[in-house]
């Protein structure tokens, strides 16, 4: 495997940017030089990252997420 980790993920499994394998590896997130533990997804290219809102959820009980724009910079963990 690479030792960089992907432009986009998600750990959502409904995505089409979900890969189990790389989420397994453990990816770390540093959201404008601060480190995030809340990440639901990312995209280093366009420079955002999504975060759950609080508890509450949507119609299909997932959680509602907020898109906030930033430096977004991944990297494996182990």
């Amino acid at each position: 495997m690479s030792d960089t980790p992907p432009d986009r993920l998600s750990n959502d499994p409904r995505s089409k940017f979900y890969d189990p394998t790389l989420l397994g590896r453990g990816i770390g997130i540093r959201f404008n030089g601060e480190e995030r533990n809340n990440v639901e997804e990312y995209c280093i290219s366009e420079g955002w990252i999504r975060v759950a809102a609080g508890r509450a959820l949507d119609r299909r009980g997932q959680p509602m997420t907020v898109k906030v724009k930033g430096t977004v910079e991944a990297y494996f963990r182990s």
